[in-house]
């Protein structure tokens, strides 16, 4: 197969971490964690990733944007959009979804993707709409990729904002960054390697995560929303 430099630049873009979606407003449990005394090293990030890639990357958030690639028109989409809503038993999880999904979907809906301007018109009518693997869906669409690079920069980014949330919380070092993204960057590729099942459902089940962004309202100083 002939290499696709276009595309892969393409994946590049959007899977940098300075991409203007948001994304370095969210640790996505590990400010939570760091704060409880579950995250101090290097080792304990990198089981904390592997956690979140295969307990709910792979099960939820990847099921989910597969719909969605799959999905023929907006309608569909926003049920799968409702499905991500009630699939996430923690609040605080959800609203960061959907602020995540909807500042990545405020970026393409600027840059004239056809779909996300479409169905940011859905957005108004329903507080539920903009979860961010939904929208990842949406984008990956408008950029005309295939649903293997979808996935790939879905997987990809999730590892980025964890990595770069950890940095910021003073928990690793660039070089320790890089060694944490290079293991997450073999664990994606063996998940990569497994399609789910067509009928899978979305699940997850990261309950220490769940906990741990739970508590954050409680907090006096936080850095993320997540």
């Amino acid at each position: 197969m002939l290499f696709d430099r276009l595309q892969a630049l393409a994946l590049l873009q959007l899977g940098d971490s300075a991409y203007p979606a948001g994304g370095f407003a969210f640790s996505w449990g590990l400010e939570g964690l760091a704060a409880d005394g579950m995250l101090a090293n290097r080792d304990e990030l990198d089981r904390i990733i592997a956690d979140q890639l295969m307990r709910r990357w792979a099960g939820m958030d990847r099921i989910l944007l597969r719909q969605a690639f799959q999905a023929r028109d907006c309608q569909a989409i926003a049920g799968i959009d409702r499905l991500a809503e009630a699939g996430t038993s923690s609040a605080e999880m959800r609203e960061g979804s959907r602020r995540a999904g909807r500042a990545l979907l405020g970026v393409w809906v600027k840059l004239d993707g056809p779909l996300s301007v479409a169905y940011r018109g859905l957005l108004s009518s329903d507080a539920r709409l903009g979860h961010l693997p939904v929208v990842q869906a949406i984008v990956s669409r408008d950029a005309e990729f295939s649903l293997d690079a979808a996935e790939l920069v879905s997987g990809w980014t999730l590892v980025t904002g964890l990595v770069s949330a950890a940095m910021r919380l003073g928990i690793v070092g660039h070089i320790e960054a890089q060694r944490s993204q290079t293991a997450a960057r073999g664990l994606l590729a063996e998940v990569l390697a497994e399609p789910p099942a067509p009928d899978a459902l979305p699940a997850s089940f990261t309950p220490f995560i769940d906990v741990a962004v739970s508590r954050g309202p409680l907090r006096h100083v936080r850095m993320f929303t997540t």
